[in-house]
């Protein structure tokens, strides 16, 4: 079988996927396994550049150093390179510009009391208009779950309070998304009363995507890589990143299921899975061990001369491979 190379999936990426399905709210999950021992950083590199093009906010999870099977874990890693105030900003700016009102040019005079002076407003009367706003546009949109929603208004009334009490509180809701809060009770005034655990994360990330695509962006395209779930020697140096023991790859497995499961739940938001070639032929960790998935994203027909550039898993040959399989082809001929 000839496989695709990296520009030919791309490209396929950038038409079918980027340009026009994701953009208008579809969701999708890819399986991405290189068949020579490339490192993966150029197609990382590559797909980053080609997301951002296409107006996206590209984020990367690496199985070395996140626990990829605890999708908590994966949340606060994907949370943790956010810029979540530039979000709320952009989300505040939009609603006062929607509603007419003219706003200040430096970013530090940006707070309700200089937008209620150059609009010739009451602040107290404007605070109260303002809170309907964010309860309209923010807390009654049901494609977020309901503490995201608590989280980002948080966030937003910050915007404009930027030296009030509040800065505290607003810092917490950060450390909350990230997984860095020690006390959940620190949250309780902004009534938010449980930590972000595995019964809430995927929909957690759900509402990510979505708010993102609020904020102008296209939706979010994710790339996990699990190839450190392959290998079966644990490294003497602890430096090395983490080692998993098999029940954890089913569970990383089954993680990867729900997302494809749950693509119908998700918004603008393209999953990209990296592995390596044991993925295919391992029977001890590969995708043979687990069925549930492999039944998800295996092809029970293909061609046998060429891969389906459409398929949920693609085997990914590198440019200059690909151009030696297809001379030999055409001498062949």
């Amino acid at each position: 079988m000839s496989y695709i190379t990296q520009d030919e999936w791309l490209d396929t990426i950038r038409g079918e996927y980027l340009y026009d399905f994701i953009k208008r709210g579809g969701a999708a999950v890819k399986f991405v396994v290189p068949m020579e021992d490339d490192d993966h950083n150029q197609l990382l590199n590559l797909l980053r550049k080609t997301s951002e093009e296409e107006n996206y906010f590209f984020t990367s999870v690496n199985a070395v150093s996140t626990k990829i099977h605890m999708i908590d874990k994966l949340f606060h890693k994907v949370a943790r390179q956010i810029d979540w105030d530039e979000l709320s900003h952009s989300f505040v700016k939009k609603i006062f510009t929607q509603n007419g009102y003219e706003l200040p040019q430096q970013r530090e005079d940006f707070n309700l009391q200089n937008i209620a002076a150059i609009n010739n407003r009451e602040e107290k009367f404007l605070r109260r208009e303002m809170h309907s706003w964010f309860e309209k546009e923010i807390f009654r949109d049901f494609e977020m779950s309901q503490e995201f929603r608590i989280a980002m208004m948080r966030l937003c009334l910050d915007q404009l309070d930027t030296t009030g009490p509040t800065t505290f509180l607003s810092n917490a809701v950060k450390e909350w998304l990230g997984g860095e809060l020690r006390l959940i009770s620190t949250l309780k005034e902004a009534l938010i009363f449980q930590k972000i655990a595995r019964h809430n994360a995927r929909h957690m990330l759900f509402s990510l995507a979505h708010w993102l695509r609020v904020n102008g962006k296209s939706g979010l395209v994710l790339v996990l890589d699990i190839t450190r779930y392959l290998i079966s020697t644990r490294s003497k140096n602890p430096d090395d990143g983490f080692f998993y023991s098999i029940p954890a790859v089913l569970d990383a497995y089954e993680v990867l299921r729900q997302f494809i499961d749950g693509t119908d739940e998700m918004e603008g938001c393209l999953i990209v899975v990296f592995a390596s070639k044991d993925f295919l032929n391992d029977d001890k960790r590969g995708l043979n061990r687990y069925d549930a998935l492999k039944l998800r994203v295996w092809d029970e027909v293909r061609d046998r001369q060429r891969q389906n550039p459409l398929a949920s898993l693609i085997r990914l040959a590198n440019n200059k491979t690909a151009s030696v399989h297809q001379v030999l082809r055409e001498v062949q001929r």
